[in-house]
């Protein structure tokens, strides 16, 4: 037996073991996983979550409970209320009036209405920003975009002095 065993698991109290069985308990010993450090990863990783708007927010809401899950079987309860709590609470700015709404209500969502109402709201969200894309810009970003001074003062003919004095005069206002 000692022949086919790597000689990083021999161990000077390996000697006294003549069964594969203990031989095998003494070196699940050795790698015996600490549920301590598996919680406080999990814990650590749950409190910092914060949804950035990259992906779905459906995903993100899965991925927060699947950590809790993964908590119950380590003997850490958090119960729902407290999950949705703190999905609303990382979730992004843009969701604030969403926030007000399930907060002003008496009743309580469950996790599945919770996370349907979210992508409901992301769906909003997605058709408010194109068309707010659509829009035209203000001139002071079209200015910063653009360098719209520079195109200024390159389009305007050198015949009057007074008259280019007057687009540096607006291009340097735009720089406020």
């Amino acid at each position: 037996m000692k022949h086919s065993i790597p000689e990083a698991f021999w161990v000077t109290e390996s000697e006294g073991i003549t069964k594969a069985k203990n031989f095998l308990e003494q070196i699940e010993e050795c790698f015996a996983k600490n549920d301590k450090v598996e919680m406080t990863t999990l814990l650590g990783s749950l409190m910092t979550m914060k949804y950035k708007g990259h992906g779905n927010v459906r995903e993100y809401i899965m991925e927060m409970h699947h950590i809790v899950s993964r908590l119950k079987t380590l003997k850490v309860e958090l119960f729902d209320d407290v999950l949705m709590l703190m999905v609303l609470l990382t979730l992004r700015a843009q969701f604030n009036q969403f926030k007000i709404s399930y907060n002003c209500q008496k009743e309580k969502w469950t996790l599945n209405e919770l996370i349907s109402h979210c992508a409901q709201e992301e769906e909003r969200l997605k058709k408010d920003k194109t068309k707010s894309t659509t829009r035209p810009l203000p001139l002071r970003i079209r200015a910063r975009k653009g360098n719209l001074r520079m195109k200024l003062l390159k389009v305007q003919p050198k015949r009057n002095n007074k008259r280019i004095q007057r687009v540096v005069s607006f291009a340097t206002s735009l720089d406020m």
